[in-house]
């Protein structure tokens, strides 16, 4: 029975070094995703800015080549 218990207490170990792994991952990626939407966030206002400040001209990537 004692190799029994031995055996759970090493799964138990395991598991928990395994579960305070993945918290570290987990709370690592909330910072990284935190910081995104900031950069996202700032990134849209500063094309609502440009659009704002083109006074509804046409985007670029929408007008037609010279040449048409």
């Amino acid at each position: 029975m004692g190799e029994r218990i031995e055996a759970a207490e090493e799964q138990i170990a395991h598991l928990m070094r395994t579960v305070e792994e993945l918290s570290d991952v987990v709370a690592r990626q909330a910072g990284e995703l935190e910081r995104l939407a900031r950069r996202v966030g700032m990134l849209l206002e500063r094309e609502a800015g440009r659009e704002a400040d083109g006074g509804g001209a046409i985007p670029l990537a929408d007008q037609k080549p010279p040449h048409w």
